[in-house]
């Protein structure tokens, strides 16, 4: 049927609509014939019987993918102008320029079929409400979503080959960079990688995430984070979600690991994950670079966290905490099997410990199982652990506080780099100060200014470094006289 045939009166009547789109602004900045041939569908609307200024040009979606309608504000537009009956044709390029997914194409379809509404695209003028031309255009949908998954296998394809094989640079946690060949190395500064040896024998001591976030902020200790997509390295106070990523990071292993989630798009258009199995992966090489720890000891740290999630299950082995309870988060009810939580009263001046059995109550609103004052406890348990103390338990008590000492020294060690790092980048911006025109006081009252704030952050860091100092010697004094 010839095009003006189709196109009546009632349709010049209302607006012709030309929706413009790209899939990336990188697309949108190189293929510039695409977006013109697209425009000079306005010459089409005007052959046609429409005038000028009744094409309303939709272009808000250059740079977005067409397989969803959930982030496309300007599709949105047209079906809502469409269903309301203000479009007597819509135009595009291709189908593919509308939509790739299926069903967004039939939404707009039928919804153009109700108004009355024409679709134009390269190829010519399509009456959605003739069934012979909505045939063909499902059609063309269809191989539109089909080219869409093609194109998305091919490239999918060749990341997972190179993924299997490890050649894939994915981006790399703080402590690893890439060396001129493309091999991960860790990263040549000192204090980065101090630093993340640290946190993890820190984490292998305490035994929990949260207790080695306390360690470093106890430690006035800072750990290196790199922005994302960036070189850049700075030092930020530890926190539980940046101690959660780092233990989980096969990569810190030295474990190149591809696929520890899978993706997919929801109704609204969010991305949904879940994680993966290890053994689900969708490739994962031990020893494929050097690492911070063992593979054994990355698996012993994801078990380690799993049991403290456990709550107040049995198989719970909670890690020391404060309090003068002997044996908190140890003792196990008779009654049902919980773990008994420690409890600090005050009565008459002194701080009475007890043992008390509240999961019932905390669960499920009913009495506590059972209580028991904790001195006699603690009392009797003191007495065991005397009379089994020998000279090699002597000794070893001798070996703790060396222990200490040695964790003190590296935590001082630590502090050390960092006043040393802040001394090179005072140095660096003095000789920025220095290489500037003085008369030029808008450069120069500037980089003073930054030369005074490194100096400044240098000397709180000397001052601190010295507080730690101070603060070490008192308790390793105060344990050698306890």
């Amino acid at each position: 049927m010839n095009e003006k045939l189709k196109v009546q009166s009632h349709h010049l009547e209302r607006s012709a609509y030309l929706y413009i789109r790209q899939s990336s602004m990188r697309q949108v900045m190189e293929n510039v014939e695409s977006t013109k041939r697209q425009y000079d569908l306005r010459g089409r609307a005007i052959g046609l019987g429409w005038h000028d200024d009744q094409i309303t040009v939709i272009d808000s979606d250059q740079g977005e993918s067409g397989a969803s309608a959930a982030w496309r504000e300007g599709f949105q537009r047209l079906v809502s102008d469409v269903g309301m009956g203000r479009a007597g044709i819509v135009m595009g390029l291709e189908v593919s320029r509308l939509a790739r997914n299926n069903a967004d194409w039939h939404r707009l379809l039928e919804i153009c079929a109700l108004a009355d509404t024409l679709i134009l695209d390269e190829d010519g003028v399509y009456d959605p409400a003739n069934f012979n031309d909505r045939l063909l255009l499902g059609l063309k949908g269809t191989m539109s979503e089909a080219e869409l998954h093609v194109i998305k296998a091919r490239l999918r394809g060749g990341i997972l080959n190179k993924a299997r094989r490890g050649e894939y640079r994915c981006p790399l946690p703080t402590g690893f960079i890439y060396n001129e060949v493309g091999g991960v190395v860790l990263d040549p500064d000192a204090q980065i990688r101090e630093m993340i040896t640290h946190f993890f024998e820190t984490f292998s001591r305490v035994g929990s995430a949260t207790q080695t976030v306390k360690a470093f902020a106890r430690e006035g200790l800072l750990f290196p984070s790199r922005f994302r997509n960036s070189k850049r390295v700075v030092f930020q106070p530890l926190t539980t979600s940046a101690a959660l990523r780092t233990l989980h990071n096969p990569r810190y292993a030295g474990v190149y690991a591809y696929g520890q989630c899978l993706y997919r798009r929801t109704v609204d258009g969010k991305k949904q994950f879940r994680k993966r199995e290890p053994n689900e992966w969708l490739a994962c090489i031990p020893d494929a670079h050097p690492g911070y720890i063992s593979w054994e000891q990355f698996q012993h740290n994801l078990k380690a966290l799993e049991t403290n999630g456990l709550g107040y299950q049995t198989a719970r082995v909670s890690p020391p905490r404060e309090g003068a309870a002997l044996l908190q988060g140890r003792v196990i009810c008779g009654r049902c099997g919980c773990h008994m939580r420690a409890r600090y009263v005050t009565r008459r001046g002194q701080v009475d410990t007890w043992y008390v059995c509240s999961r019932a109550y905390v669960s499920r609103g009913e009495p506590h199982c059972q209580s028991i004052a904790g001195w006699p406890v603690d009392a009797a348990i003191g007495e065991l652990i005397a009379a089994e103390m020998t000279p090699a338990a002597v000794e070893l008590a001798l070996e703790i506080r060396k222990e200490i000492e040695a964790r003190y020294d590296e935590a001082d060690k630590l502090r050390l780099r960092a006043v040393e790092r802040a001394q090179i980048d005072a140095d660096l911006a003095q000789r920025r100060f220095m290489l500037v025109d003085p008369n030029n006081r808008l450069v120069a009252d500037t980089v003073e200014r930054e030369w005074n704030d490194k100096l400044r952050m240098l000397s709180d860091l000397r001052e601190e470094r010295v507080s730690a100092l101070r603060e070490d010697r008192a308790t390793t004094m105060q344990s050698a006289i306890d």
